[in-house]
């Protein structure tokens, strides 16, 4: 007879939208997560570890547009107040440097990296669970802050074996700048504006009062270079200029790191952010590896920028996220500890024996070690 009390396979089945990451997957993370995090190092940005698990009003106070629906929510014993697991660390460390580091010198330099988890999936990411990391650069609201966070986001790529990077330039306030007084509109037609343009229906935009002005604006995409000039054209007011200027200067660094491009008016991801947003894609990768750009901190109302990328679109543009083979030495039963660890002093990996019929082979391992030295299997 079944002991009830023994799982079945259905008890083992894992919610939909997580899953296990095995040993070949998780080295490869863990590998591609040292290298990006020692790239912002590099920069000085000082890594924080924030708990996953906060207040809810906490996590939805410190940026606009954040979507508590999103986070899996549940009330705290101790205090009865709604946690909430968070669902995107910048909001966190906006806290921190608004909070217990408030007083520190600016600009600040901020790095963190975590699991970040949704309650449910959306349509372009199945995944409920990530790994997130990124920087945030605090105190500083120029041109310079934010080509230096791009900069940095670049490199961290770059260190975790990614090539063929583009970025994708947006300006996520930019109806609301024009709609003021360079091409005006009601409070109403300026959401129908935004909606029409997050679909790319020029119709739909030509049917909203006041929207065929905006109609230039779909035709303000493509390569950087292009796309920025026909974007200076339809500024004929001037309400965009410091914008664009901005923009140049941005590109300018990292003209020679990434291909770019402009779609000035793309929102999708940009729910914080202010006058400058970017995305960052990559060859082999299927959506984009992560986002940053300029944003506010609610309370300190202090001006930020940063980026946040997340691992596992990383390791599909690295090939998969396998990692290659390590020279794996197998330890016979008996071996000489000392020459082991000398080895592993020299960046060995080591397999010991636990039994005479332990096979080195069917253990992964490359090499033995004889006496104290490695030979080849």
């Amino acid at each position: 007879m079944t002991d009830p009390n023994t799982p079945s396979l259905s008890d083992d089945l894992l919610p939909e939208g997580l899953e296990d990451a095995l040993p070949a997957r998780a080295s490869a993370i863990s590998h591609a997560l040292r290298s990006i995090l020692d790239a912002m190092d590099g920069h000085g940005y000082d890594r924080v570890r924030p708990p996953l698990v906060e207040f809810e009003k906490s996590l939805a106070g410190r940026m606009d547009g954040v979507q508590t629906r999103r986070m899996v929510r549940f009330t705290d014993p101790v205090s009865l107040r709604t946690l909430a697991l968070r669902s995107d660390m910048t909001v966190q460390v906006g806290r921190i440097a608004a909070t217990v580091l408030g007083d520190a010198p600016r600009p600040l330099r901020l790095c963190y990296a975590g699991e970040v988890a949704s309650i449910r999936a959306d349509q372009l990411n199945p995944s409920r669970q990530r790994l997130q990391t990124g920087a945030e650069l605090v105190g500083s609201d120029t041109s310079a802050a934010a080509s230096e966070v791009l900069v940095v986001a670049i490199e961290a790529l770059e260190a975790a074996g990614v090539s063929g990077i583009s970025v994708d330039f947006t300006l996520p306030d930019l109806v609301d700048v024009l709609a003021q007084e360079a091409l005006p509109l009601s409070e109403t037609a300026t959401e129908a504006v935004r909606r029409e343009l997050d679909t790319k229906d020029a119709a739909g935009l030509a049917a909203v009062e006041g929207g065929e002005a905006y109609l230039p604006l779909l035709y303000a995409a493509g390569s950087f270079e292009e796309a920025i000039e026909r974007l200076a054209a339809i500024d004929a007011k001037g309400a965009l200029a410091s914008r664009i200027a901005g923009l140049r200067d941005i590109a300018m660094k990292v003209s020679d790191r990434a291909r770019l491009t402009l779609d000035p008016s793309e929102r999708h991801g940009f729910e914080y952010q202010t006058w400058f947003g970017f995305t960052l894609y990559a060859e082999g990768a299927r959506g984009a590896l992560g986002r940053g750009g300029t944003y506010s901190i609610k309370g300190s109302d202090e001006a930020a920028t940063g980026f946040s990328l997340y691992v596992e679109p990383v390791l599909q543009a690295l090939g998969g996220g396998n990692a290659a083979q390590r020279n794996t030495l197998f330890l016979p039963t008996g071996h000489d500890a000392a020459a082991a660890a000398a080895h592993r002093a020299d960046g060995w990996r080591t397999i010991a024996a636990l039994t005479e019929a332990d096979d080195p082979t069917i253990l992964g391992c490359t090499h033995r070690l004889d006496g104290d030295a490695a030979t080849s299997l």
